[in-house]
């Protein structure tokens, strides 16, 4: 089974996020992906999952088992994502004299052989960036298939039919993209800043180029102050963090030729609309969160959620 394939449903599907820290699901129209018609969220203790890793599976499942009842999603076709802590996105120059039907096949061969993955055993998709008469570069999208079947299997316990699993930042591309906000010849830094962990993604001519998790410490409700500024200077660091991603990919991957023309900015975290203010202020280019017009339907904590179930129609977008 392809576990990045397309899926075409007839029936409704609920999208499902897992993250270390909460679990959501949004249902959309089957025939009006634009029309958010159910959501929830459930939190989750600490230490249930870290980094993606399922530390406690049992109580994890009678929680997931719990919310299918809640929202009504029992025998219910899923779509997930895969814990961005896991996944790997990787250029990769082929041979070029392969054949379209060919390429799958060759990296079967080639993966863990010629080409070097931090994990065994990985389930993989692929897109093709560039075929000329002398080059063929691949983006190959890859995770450790054990941990992608270990939420497929912990969903189909809870009674779910998973059928498709997705990368948080192609959802969320896709969202901007839905909302007309991606622009031909731009280069795009996306941001998800969450609770816990942050992941960029540099998007350029509808692919991704390269994506990093950072992790940083989630804010303790009982760390907060009152002081607004104090409680937000932790994010030094990370704004920094970002610039240093905005100059990798200017001067290491494009010798100074190229820089990131837009930044966009998503995520559950709780002082998102603070954090933007201050990145608009820092940084030379514009920093956009998801227009206000598009993003009404729903909270942006389900953006994310929202941006899988847009997965049907918009294979353009990837």
């Amino acid at each position: 089974m392809n576990m990045f394939s397309l899926f075409k449903p007839r029936h409704k599907i609920a999208n499902i996020v897992i993250k270390d820290h909460v679990i959501r699901y949004v249902e959309v129209k089957p025939h009006d992906p634009f029309s958010v018609q159910k959501w929830g969220e459930r939190d989750l203790p600490r230490g249930l999952i870290h980094d993606g890793k399922i530390h406690d599976r049992e109580t994890l499942g009678l929680i997931l088992e719990e919310c299918v009842d809640e929202w009504k999603l029992k025998k219910r076709r899923v779509r997930f994502i895969v814990p961005d802590p896991v996944v790997v996105i990787r250029r990769i120059p082929l041979p070029n004299d392969l054949q379209e039907d060919e390429i799958r096949g060759y990296l079967f061969m080639e993966l863990g052989t010629t080409i070097h993955l931090p994990f065994e055993d990985p389930v993989f998709d692929y897109t093709v960036l560039e075929r000329t008469k002398e080059k063929l570069t691949i983006l190959l999208f890859a995770a450790p298939e054990q941990m992608v079947r270990s939420y497929a299997q912990l969903l189909e316990e809870a009674m779910l039919r998973p059928v498709a699993a997705d990368l948080s930042p192609l959802c969320v591309y896709r969202l901007f993209y839905a909302a007309d906000q991606i622009r031909r010849g731009d280069h795009l830094l996306i941001v998800q800043l969450d609770e816990s962990a942050i992941n960029a993604s540099v998007f350029y001519n509808n692919a991704p180029v390269f994506m990093r998790q950072l992790l940083f410490a989630s804010l303790d409700e009982t760390m907060e102050t009152s002081d607004m500024e104090e409680t937000l200077r932790p994010f030094e660091d990370v704004y920094k963090e970002i610039e240093r991603i905005m100059n990798f990919y200017r001067f290491s991957i494009h010798q100074g030729n190229e820089q990131i023309t837009r930044l966009l900015l998503t995520g559950d975290h709780r002082y998102l609309s603070r954090i933007h203010e201050a990145m608009q202020e820092r940084f030379d280019v514009p920093v956009e969160r998801l227009s206000a017009s598009f993003a009404a339907a729903v909270e942006p904590r389900y953006h994310l959620a929202w941006g899988l179930g847009l997965k049907e129609g918009t294979n353009d977008a990837h």
